[in-house]
């Protein structure tokens, strides 16, 4: 490759755009050497380097791009196994004082526009344990006034209040819009999971046109929340990007370059990388977006994601198609969502049958018992867990786990150990018959003889009616 250039970073923003677009011109002369040695470290779960990464990104042979899924999907078995964690969206409040180009929150739409009361909160959170749900992603549009952090912090509040038979919601991702670090602190401090904030696009000049007014339009203040957040306490924060705003490879390799910062300056890099594409929303036209990302691009994606950073969690949501979703779970996504509403008060409605208006339309409209089915029926282990949250494995801890290949071993008993309470609070005779099956099969893959033996006798007391065993 040639001589590749130089980041200069101002005082306001690590991400260097002219370095970045730099870096991927010098990768178009990667020779198939260089992609071979690139491959074999990745294939080790060594990550890549801005350089590696973009040479990945830039190569368009199609002997390259195979190899590149195939130890995409070996690192997802040999890391992640047949765990896939599964959450849903709870969406409190579509006020926001944002015109950005491609939400249908935008507040240049008129519709209206409703926030959730406390016991309107609540019966969304009946309605999501109902499911089997304990995992759960707030989310909100940006208005000071109507959906200030005080009303955010009450609808946690009542959330992690609600008791139930079954158990209870244990833990809430927060996705809510960039904001100050006396805000992060009372976050923190109301005992969230992840704090997550898509970047949208890394690219500044497309930033400014999709972003037309309200506070999210300042980039350097969005791009920097997570330094912010970090500096309140919040360990784990998830990061993303809108792919089909600006040119993918420019996105991928900027997500990369922020992982790192992150990771230089915290200890502690993205804990989850969400890879959400842009699909249809009420008030917008995909025709006005010259970058839409097809499905062949979207999985290679996915794909050099997973090689760069081998042990950070990807998400993947409901925006993509059954088929596709399929798809990424062999190349590298580890957590879905399954039987979501993206709209306020949606899951009440859908009780109802009640017309939907969500943020955006779904494409893989299933319930959630279909989807944890099916994930079984393909071999893989359906996980509620919330242990590392519970248990203070967060942050440069979980990383620290993850990355010498430790976290494994307290993951998989997990993940059994929540599908069996699933199974009994939530499956009929035949759900529970193919669910223990399946642990059955699953159980002797822990690797450590003690913990092993605990699993197994957690599952029988979950099966006589026990609850809520994690290690």
């Amino acid at each position: 490759m040639a001589t590749v250039p130089v980041a200069e970073t101002t005082k306001n923003t690590f991400i260097d755009a002219g370095y970045i677009s730099g870096v991927l011109e010098c990768a178009k002369g990667a020779t198939d050497a260089e992609i071979r040695r690139i491959l074999d470290k990745a294939e080790r779960f060594e990550g890549a380097s801005h350089t590696e990464i973009a040479a990945l990104l830039m190569t368009e042979k199609p002997e390259h791009i195979a190899r590149i899924f195939d130890i995409a999907g070996k690192i997802k078995r040999h890391i992640y196994g047949n765990r896939i964690v599964l959450f849903a969206p709870l969406y409190v409040s579509d006020y926001c004082v944002n015109r950005c180009a491609y939400c249908s929150y935008n507040c240049g739409h008129d519709f209206p526009r409703r926030k959730l009361t406390m016991d309107e909160v609540r019966e969304e959170t009946k309605l999501l344990e109902q499911m089997g749900h304990k995992r759960i992603a707030l989310e909100a549009g940006e208005h000071g006034a109507e959906c200030p952090i005080e009303y955010i912090l009450e609808c946690i509040g009542a959330i992690y209040g609600m008791k139930f038979k079954n158990g209870e919601i244990r833990r809430i991702n927060v996705n809510i819009a960039a904001t100050t670090t006396e805000n992060y602190r009372k976050l923190n401090a109301v005992g969230i999971g992840t704090y997550i904030l898509f970047q949208e696009t890394y690219h500044q000049p497309t930033y400014e046109q999709v972003h037309l007014a309200g506070p999210k339009r300042n980039f350097d203040y969005h791009l920097t929340a997570f330094d912010r957040a970090h500096e309140a306490g919040i360990g784990d924060v998830g990061g993303g990007v809108l792919f089909g705003l600006a040119d993918p490879r420019f996105e991928v390799l900027a997500l990369m370059i922020h992982n790192e910062h992150l990771d230089e300056r915290f200890h502690s890099g993205f804990h989850t990388i969400s890879v959400p594409r842009l699909c249809a929303a009420s008030g917008m036209s995909l025709a006005d977006f010259p970058h839409l990302v097809d499905d062949a691009t979207f999985e290679r994606v996915v794909a050099i994601i997973r090689l760069a950073v081998p042990f950070t969690g990807m998400i993947l949501s409901t925006r993509e198609s059954h088929e596709m979703r399929g798809k990424l779970l062999k190349l590298g996504i580890s957590q879905i969502s399954a039987g979501s509403s993206t709209e306020v008060g949606g899951y009440a409605k859908r009780a109802r049958n009640e017309a939907a208006n969500p943020q955006f339309y779904v494409n893989d409209e299933r319930d959630a018992l279909d989807i944890i089915s099916e994930l079984m029926g393909d071999g893989y282990i359906p996980s509620f867990c919330t242990a590392c949250y519970r248990s203070g494995r967060t942050g440069d801890r979980f990383m620290s786990l993850a990355k010498s290949g430790q976290i494994k071993n307290v993951c998989l008993p997990n993940a059994l150990m929540t599908l069996t309470e699933y199974a009994m609070d939530y499956g009929g005779e035949a759900f529970r018959a193919k669910a223990f099956a399946a642990i059955g099969q699953n159980l002797p893959g822990i690797a450590n003889e003690r913990m092993r033996t605990k699993a197994a006798e957690n599952i029988e007391q979950i099966k006589r009616g026990a609850h809520d065993f994690y290690v």
